[in-house]
């Protein structure tokens, strides 16, 4: 059974047509902006960027969930961290990027974007 995809109308041009954008979109642009904070090692069941180029967009939009309703994004995120940096901060970061990557790149208003730290990544701290 195919997944059903949600779109939204971020433009309507009169007589030229209109600009529509997935929220699937939405959500790989928060999970990019997200994984590009220094402290989160990944989303949550989700792969690294170096790995997307192989296995494709789709897998980097989990742990991401976008809700758009009347052109505003509330968006939750699923973090994995890793060892030893501020969870706070990391977080504050990663809100504010994705904020300001969807805005920018869509035109809808971000009102909420969720932290929900799933786990903490202990890969570099064995290494010590």
């Amino acid at each position: 059974m195919a997944e059903k995809r949600q779109t939204y109308k971020i433009q309507d041009v009169g007589g030229i047509g209109e600009v529509q954008i997935a929220d699937e979109v939405v959500a790989i642009i928060a999970a990019i902006a997200a994984t590009d904070v220094d402290g989160v090692a990944s989303m949550d069941g989700n792969i690294t960027n170096e790995l997307v180029g192989k296995l494709g967009m789709k897998n980097l939009s989990k742990g991401v969930k976008v809700t758009v309703l009347e052109g505003v994004v509330t968006v939750d995120l699923k973090l994995n961290i890793e060892f030893g940096k501020n969870i706070l901060e990391t977080s504050k970061k990663v809100q504010e990027k994705v904020k300001t990557s969807i805005e920018n790149m869509t035109g809808l208003e971000v009102a909420d974007v969720n932290i929900h730290i799933a786990s903490v990544d202990m890969e570099n701290e064995k290494g010590k």
